[in-house]
């Protein structure tokens, strides 16, 4: 049987007199792949944050790799992208590098210099992002979509049992998504690495995803398989007029395997 990676069961997450989630219930396993959509305003972003211990919980309870959320310390075992990652001083001095190395400090580190295996994982999350060329730019040098990839490598850069994204595709060209759904996909495969991810491209998620979250107050939660309707949640979070859309060939754009590249000579 697969390992538990979070179990939530009878969440309920309260802003004042405002119920934001209710009765929320669900289990991920080692290496799924779940995709969490939902209309705006439904508590896609509270439930991260409610699972990452950053909201108090009005009653029920989050178990991320058996270990109840309020006493959870392995955070090295997750990497988050949160949705407003790219919103920082565009004049801020670090190169990418730096920013990614940020990934690699931990409480119990902070001022301390890298270690040479620190350095080998900030060129592997680079590696793996496309982006290691650009390693000595400043990052309020880079567009849009080169930052968004930049936080993906720190989130990355310990290799976590579970990543957490918070629309981290938004606002990257549709061919890149797309190589950030395959690399998803080679991290599932290789690694088993359990990704939570938030979108608002619902053709996008069902191309990636094993199970759906459909989050409107309530967690309409199901298996993405070839015999199973996936608009029936979404039926339940938007209505029974529902009527789901692609709005992107997803097999549409050249795709190579994401590899990450060979040990650098010595």
């Amino acid at each position: 049987m697969s390992e538990k990676v979070l179990e939530v069961k009878g969440l309920n997450v309260r802003y004042g007199s405002l119920r934001a989630l209710e009765n929320v219930s669900f289990e991920v396993l080692k290496g799924d792949v779940v995709g969490v959509v939902g209309p705006n305003g439904g508590g896609k972003t509270t439930l991260l944050n409610a699972i990452l211990g950053n909201l108090p919980i009005e009653s029920g309870s989050v178990h991320i790799f058996g270990q109840d959320i309020s006493t959870f310390k392995e955070y090295k075992r997750v990497g988050y992208v949160a949705q407003n990652a790219i919103q920082f001083d565009p004049i801020f001095p670090a190169t990418v590098e730096e920013i990614v190395s940020l990934g690699c400090i931990s409480r119990g580190r902070l001022g301390r210099r890298l270690r040479k295996e620190d350095r080998d994982s900030v060129r592997r999350a680079l590696e793996l992002v496309e982006l290691y060329d650009l390693r000595k730019r400043k990052i309020g040098q880079l567009s849009g979509g080169q930052k968004q990839r930049i936080f993906l490598a720190k989130a990355l850069v310990n290799e976590p049992d579970l990543l957490i994204l918070d629309e981290a595709t938004a606002g990257l060209d549709i061919c890149i998504e797309d190589k950030f759904i395959e690399m998803v996909r080679k991290m599932r495969t290789d690694r088993e690495v359990t990704v939570i991810t938030v979108s608002h491209d619902l053709s996008g998620v069902l191309h990636q995803a094993n199970k759906l979250a459909v989050v409107n107050r309530t967690v309409y939660f199901q298996e993405v398989k070839g015999s199973e309707d996936p608009t029936q949640a979404l039926r339940h979070a938007y209505g029974e007029h529902f009527t789901f859309l692609f709005h992107h060939d997803h097999s549409s754009c050249d795709i190579r395997p994401i590899s990450v590249a060979a040990e650098e000579s010595k």
